[in-house]
């Protein structure tokens, strides 16, 4: 799909995709919120439209109570999966205030070695109110079975997979070997975001 679908249309694709979940509890007794960005479908759906879905059907479910982040990042594709370092701060900004104060953590799964540059370079610029200083990078889906238990989040296969290879060859951490699908680490730059450059860590 290439072009912007209706506003009421992507809300009801995203809720059909399941990009966005709340998903058990953490062993903190904690809610979490599951993102999987190979779900989501940037060519179809802008920032306006996940901005009234987020409202819709998951910020009320969210309000008072503590809550985690766990962002599945595995084979996430540039430009098809990925809305634009502008987007997701406008996103974040947008988040009410009683919701965002109640985010305790963002367990980031699978991140690459240009997520991890990009973040420690630019992170504490792009997200404001400290959201940088609660990612923890969760290298191996064992690792996130530390903070939850198995079955609290639904885990698609595809992660599984991607978890498995990197057993194989874990030169792919650290950004040494290809993952030979077109797979890019680091988000993909818009023109509201060209100051924030990856060039330096490409």
């Amino acid at each position: 799909m290439t072009d912007k679908v209706i506003p009421n249309e992507q809300e009801t694709l995203l809720d059909q995709l399941g990009v966005v979940k709340i998903q058990g509890r953490d062993k903190r007794g904690r809610k979490i919120l599951r993102v999987t960005g190979k779900l989501f479908p940037a060519r179809a759906v802008d920032e306006e439209g996940l901005k009234r879905y987020l409202e819709a059907k998951v910020y009320p479910d969210l309000v008072g109570r503590p809550f985690v982040i766990v962002y599945l990042h595995a084979t996430v594709q540039r430009g098809e999966n990925f809305p634009g370092v502008s987007s997701i701060r406008a996103i974040y900004e947008a988040i009410p205030s009683d919701v965002r104060e109640n985010l305790e953590a963002v367990y980031f799964v699978h991140p690459g070695l240009q997520s991890r540059l990009f973040l420690a370079t630019f992170g504490r610029f792009i997200f404001t109110g400290g959201l940088y200083g609660k990612v923890k990078y969760i290298n191996r889906l064992e690792f996130l079975y530390e903070h939850m238990r198995k079955g609290e989040v639904e885990i698609p296969e595809f992660v599984y997979d991607h978890d498995e290879e990197l057993e194989y060859r874990p030169l792919m951490d650290y950004g040494l070997e290809s993952d030979h699908r077109r797979i890019y680490d680091a988000p993909a730059m818009d023109p509201a975001s060209s100051m924030y450059s990856l060039r330096c860590i490409s």
